[in-house]
């Protein structure tokens, strides 16, 4: 009895359907109505009791033909629409039908929820299967292509489905604790944590925890939880299986953008035109330059490299979308910070700015080996040139910084004389520079002998202690240079021995300079012996000049025939007298710096000026004649004295 009625339910149900479904979709409705409303009026029951109608409706139809008539026990049904017969004959196409019918009838319930579906693990598990089940059959249908109906609509199905992976694959990036498990116990509240994270905007958005600076490299983020990152992985599968894996990689780009480009910018770097960069004054400048060299190390060897480990984690086997999403994510900064590197080789080059350049590019430089597996993929090798190139301009701006230090010492006007002959301001500088240009010597070295290649190889080892390699012989240049135009300002005195005072104190403290450095070594021992001898040279040119009339007066001759008569050696005496009293005078305002020097400045004039002056005082002690008019105004010991007192730059 109970078939007997299910058999009429079943059969009362065929009858309304086949009354009110007008259309495929009408009927379609009208069955999914009765299986929700009866357990007993399942799909598969319904669907089998209206193709057995069917089946009964055609054979009932070939039977009238053969003039047989049959009365049926109950009133009359209205005959079922014919079953054409391509579909008959098509039953893998209509089960297939049955199929999507049913996964549209799942899948609904999931894209339209309000909440996320991974919320909840088990609505996850039961969407992934109805997607694996979708991606099948459009595969089986795409095969099969004899449905291109049933096909587009499977297709639309589907990429409501991706549409809808993708609004959760962005959320698992972007808001994992929304789907995360609560820890036992509940979150403890710390406000140390609250202060890492963006106050609220005003909007709604919800904060992201962003990477902060650190000394340490040796650091990797993980800023997706362990379950999260498998969650997206699945969903990443999911949609690289249906075709959308360029959108997938899309996603994440998107998602993880927002995350990078707040990190850098916690870390104080901001973007600037190269114009921008042009027009600054260098303090400003420099102040940007000493910020964007940390962040640099950090993005490179934290920030980037940390992604590179989530990507491959969430398109693990999903070759080639983890490259792309890759570089679509860090494209942007890492352009941004190639581009201030650029701009600031293309700037001015002046010589103050070479240090930070320095800086610059040894942070570039140390960090390319290490790029190479972070950049191993052919998407991401264009990025890997950038940052190799980069690193080339900066090279090249700093030799264009030393040829512009050549320049800007050329261009010193010779207008204004240092008083006293000291030591000129551009010795200072330029040899101050030197000094702590050397501290960067296997940098220079490598720049100047562009041994970086232009992959942004490992330098080859140099020697630069060596007097001949291109560092070496670029200093001794711009020493030769320095050297030209000391002499040329060495002519605005009009005393030539102050011109040789002033080019023994500036000879002198250059060899002070190389010699209290590693500019000893590069410019090496014979370089040295030049110096040196210039600076003898310049001395005796001083004693010649400036004591030669004196030397003159106080030649008295030999005894004997040809020696000179009392009178005349008077004469003498009286002429040293205002000699040295005028040499004095002058040269007590002019300097030598080095205190060694000006001893032994000091004593080679006492030595030849004091025994000469003795000789002179004798032969006129010894003169009867001269004795009795002898005023001695300046013993030897107060001559002595008197050029004691010379060179210290005091006006007497």
């Amino acid at each position: 009895m109970a078939e007997d009625g299910e058999e009429k339910l079943l059969a009362t149900v065929q009858h309304i359907v086949k009354t009110l479904g007008r259309t495929d979709t009408m009927t379609e409705d009208i069955l999914k109505v009765f299986s929700n409303y009866d357990g007993r009026l399942s799909l598969d029951k319904l669907y089998a009791t209206r193709a057995a109608a069917a089946a009964a409706a055609v054979a009932a139809a070939g039977g009238a033909g053969a003039g047989e008539h049959s009365v049926p026990a109950s009133p009359p049904m209205p005959p079922p629409p014919a079953v054409p017969p391509a579909v008959a004959a098509m039953p893998a196409v209509t089960s297939l039908e049955r199929t999507v019918r049913t996964l549209d009838r799942q899948i609904s319930q999931f894209v339209t929820m309000d909440r996320l579906i991974w919320a909840d693990s088990a609505d996850a598990d039961a969407f992934l299967e109805a997607v694996d089940d979708l991606i099948g059959t459009v595969q089986e249908l795409d095969a099969a292509g004899t449905n291109r109906g049933l096909l587009d609509r499977a297709d639309e199905l589907l990429s409501r489905c991706m549409a809808r992976l993708e609004d959760e694959f962005r959320a698992l990036i972007e808001r994992p604790d929304d789907v995360a498990p609560p820890a036992p116990g509940g979150f403890a509240s710390d406000e140390s944590e609250e202060e890492d994270y963006d106050a609220d905007d005003g909007y709604g958005d919800e904060p992201i925890p962003i990477a902060k600076p650190v000394s340490d490299f040796d650091v990797v983020i993980d800023a997706l939880p362990p379950g999260s990152v498998s969650d997206v992985h699945q969903i990443a599968r999911r949609m690289v299986d249906a075709g959308f894996g360029r959108e997938c990689a899309e996603a994440y780009a998107a998602a993880r953008r927002g995350f990078i480009d707040e990190s850098v910018a916690r870390l104080g770097i901001r973007a600037r035109t190269i114009d921008e960069v042009h027009s600054l004054p260098w303090e400003e400048l420099e102040f940007d330059i000493a910020r964007w060299i940390p962040a640099f190390k950090m993005v490179f060897r934290i920030l980037i490299p940390s992604e590179r480990r989530l990507c491959d984690r969430v398109f693990d086997g999903l070759a080639p979308y983890g490259d792309l999403a890759f570089v679509a994510a860090v494209r942007t900064q890492v352009l941004q910070l190639i581009s201030f590197g650029d701009a600031v080789s293309a700037a001015s080059r002046a010589p103050e700015r070479l240090f930070r350049v320095i800086d610059m590019y040894e942070a570039v430089r140390d960090l390319l080996p290490d790029l190479d597996p972070v950049f191993a993929d052919p998407y991401s090798a264009a990025l890997r040139a950038e940052v190799s190139a980069v690193c080339n301009t900066l090279g090249s701006s700093i030799k264009g910084i030393f040829m512009e230090l050549e320049n800007l010492i050329r261009r010193d006007p010779a207008r204004v004389s240092v008083p006293g002959g000291g030591i000129h301001p551009i010795t200072r500088y330029v040899m101050n520079y030197l000094r702590a240009a050397c501290g960067s010597r296997q940098t220079l070295e490598e720049v100047m002998e562009g041994d970086l290649g232009a992959v942004g190889g490992a330098a080859i080892a140099v020697d630069p202690d060596r007097p001949t390699s291109s560092l070496a012989v670029h200093i001794a240049w711009i020493m030769d240079v320095l050297h030209k135009n000391l002499e040329t300002k060495s002519k605005i005195y009009r005393d030539p021995p102050l011109a040789s005072i002033f080019l023994m104190n500036n000879g002198k403290y250059i060899i002070h300079k190389v010699n209290d450095s590693e500019l000893g070594v590069l410019l090496g021992d014979e370089w040295m012996k030049q110096m040196m001898s210039r600076v003898r040279r310049w001395s005796l040119e001083y004693q010649r000049g400036a004591w030669a009339k004196v030397m003159s007066v106080l030649q008295t001759g030999g005894p004997g025939i040809g020696s000179l008569p009392a009178k005349a050696l008077l004469q003498k005496l009286r002429m040293f007298n205002g000699y040295l009293e005028e040499i004095c005078a002058i040269q007590s305002e002019w300097v030598i710096a080095d205190e060694q020097l000006r001893e032994d400045v000091r004593t080679a004039i006492t030595d030849s000026v004091k025994s000469a002056y003795m000789g002179l005082i004798s032969r006129l002690k010894s003169s009867p004649e001269a004795a009795q008019d002898l005023f001695i105004k300046h013993s030897p010991e107060d001559v002595e004295a008197r050029i004691q007192h010379l060179f210290e730059g005091v006006s007497k």
